[in-house]
């Protein structure tokens, strides 16, 4: 699509070619490793979502595929889940009811992380249990910043990391990565679109 937004008319096949030609190759997915903590005994919330992914305007499920809230830690506990929860409210300030979708991880099922769901007015919404295509737009996105930029280079610290990772997000991901669920364009050109 950039090619061809560029002038240059080229497929797959011939982008293959030149791509083996100059030794240039692509990041291999690698082997899945779960990271979800979903054998405990907190409350699991029913699935509102329900694998619908459209959405018809701002505020509402995966409008835009934009990443609002995120945050970096060495180890996926509760704190974490409620450090980007914080972030994604303070920048959306969703309105009241919006829907929250997560996995059955016991970050997301914990009392503090309900709590901080019920002050915001978001209603959570939870996977099917071992269903992981009802949080696919997120497995999406993992293996999106995992392929393009974790699995690419190494940081010799993890606040470097943490910077690389929040560029990618903020200067990349949000603003110049073009989405096919958005008709190959990027979340910023979509929102000027629907502006």
């Amino acid at each position: 699509m950039e090619l061809k937004e560029v002038g240059l008319n080229v497929g797959k096949r011939r982008v293959g070619l030149l791509m083996r030609i100059n030794g240039i190759k692509p990041v291999c997915t690698r082997k899945h490793k779960v990271t979800t903590d979903s054998h405990h005994r907190l409350g699991v919330a029913a699935n509102w979502l329900d694998g619908n992914f459209a959405a018809d305007g701002p505020n509402r499920d995966l409008h835009s595929r934009r990443v609002v809230g995120w945050a970096v830690s060495d180890r996926m506990k509760k704190d974490l889940a409620i450090r980007a929860l914080d972030m994604g409210a303070r920048l959306r300030n969703p309105p009241w009811g919006c829907i929250f979708h997560s996995d059955r991880g016991s970050q997301y099922c914990s009392y503090e992380y309900q709590k901080k769901l019920q002050a915001y007015g978001l209603h959570p919404s939870m996977s099917g249990k071992g269903n992981c295509y009802d949080n696919s737009a997120v497995e999406t996105f993992s293996e999106s910043l995992k392929g393009e930029i974790i699995w690419r280079q190494s940081w010799p610290t993890r606040r470097q990391a943490a910077a690389a990772i929040f560029q990618y997000i903020n200067r990349f991901y949000n603003s110049r990565r073009r989405h096919s669920y958005l008709g190959g364009i990027s979340p910023l050109a979509f929102k000027a679109k629907v502006a």
